[in-house]
């Protein structure tokens, strides 16, 4: 199993740099970040930069969407960094939150996002694609290769992901909704004659390694605020029965919106609703024997890589214990 690890923007841009060197002499396998240019830095300067600071890890957003930038240019801003560094760039992408939200947007349609998908993944790789009834290609980066994995919660989201996605990400870390999600996404692979075990799998949560479960807690609260956001359109969209696991649609009955000021930080105010049980089971917290059993619970389950949330004060500590102790016990 691969283990990576997921940081905002946040200013100056080279302390981001400085922890993804930090990330790869860890043993960490990729650098995620954000991709929010409204609330962050513009993600795709600073890979530049990470890529050009190390030499193994890497890099991509967690996640993008079709809708703030052409897909071309997102196609291209890939494949140029692959033939400046080498093919050290992944995609992830969804339907957008943060990203369009601020902007007075909303979250692109599912047909836009697998559209999307498709083109960014052909581009990406060299090939040619069809966008807006012209047919192009990268004729400069015909050895650019790009893995595209999609960020879904939702039942036809999942569907799409298992029918165009190189892999897919689940941004929480509980092992029974996981099992329900992946199993879901391979179903549909296998539905579309695509083979479910080439799909890769990456489940994305903050860890905190200490011993304070209280504190803890608190400082990833925020996550169960951020995942609400997505579960709320399925259940405006779906209903609360059945559409995905009870546990995602039940929290969010005391949700009372959202500022995206706060967006993904410890002690986001909004997000008080969000129980210490949800909290447990999204998140991966305690010592570090909790983290190595729930990695283990995740990687039998088929999950190829977790991805650490660092946006919580002890980003140092947690960083050094994967590095010391667990990554060496999953590579």
């Amino acid at each position: 199993m691969d283990i990576g690890v997921v940081l905002q923007n946040d200013p100056p841009a080279m302390a981001v740099v400085d922890w993804a060197k930090k990330a790869e002499a860890a043993g960490f396998s990729h650098f995620w970040t954000f991709d929010s240019h409204v609330l962050w830095q513009e993600p795709f300067v600073v890979y530049s930069a990470i890529l050009g600071a190390t030499e193994r890890i890497v890099v991509g957003p967690m996640v993008t969407n079709p809708g703030t930038r052409d897909w071309t240019v997102t196609a291209s801003l890939f494949a140029t960094l692959n033939e400046m560094y080498g093919n050290r760039t992944i995609c992830g992408i969804g339907r957008g939150d943060s990203a369009l939200r601020v902007l007075g947007l909303t979250p692109q349609t599912l047909g836009q996002l697998r559209e999307s998908v498709q083109v960014i993944k052909g581009l990406g790789n060299g090939e040619k694609v069809t966008v807006r009834r012209n047919e192009i290609q990268f004729a400069w980066a015909p050895d650019s290769r790009l893995e595209v994995w999609v960020a879904a919660y939702g039942p036809k989201a999942l569907a799409l992901t298992g029918e165009v996605g190189d892999g897919y990400i689940l941004q929480l870390a509980d092992p029974d909704i996981a099992e329900w999600m992946i199993g879901a996404v391979r179903a549909a692979a296998a539905r579309k004659k695509r083979d479910p075990d080439a799909i890769k799998f990456c489940v994305a949560a903050p860890a905190y390694v200490g011993d304070d479960l209280e504190h803890q807690r608190d400082q990833t609260r925020w996550f169960g605020g951020m995942v609400g956001n997505h579960v709320a359109d399925i259940v405006a969209r779906y209903g609360g029965d059945g559409a995905v696991p009870q546990a995602l649609t039940d929290y969010i009955k005391a949700r009372e919106g959202y500022d995206y000021s706060e967006h993904g930080r410890a002690g986001n105010t909004h997000t008080t609703f969000v129980p210490d049980e949800i909290v447990d089971r999204f998140c991966v917290l305690g010592p570090v024997e909790n983290h190595v059993k729930r990695l283990q619970e995740l990687k039998a389950l088929g999950v190829d890589q977790f991805a650490v949330y660092l946006q919580h004060d002890a980003k140092e500590e947690t960083l050094a214990a994967y590095g010391e102790h667990i990554i060496p016990a999953f590579t």
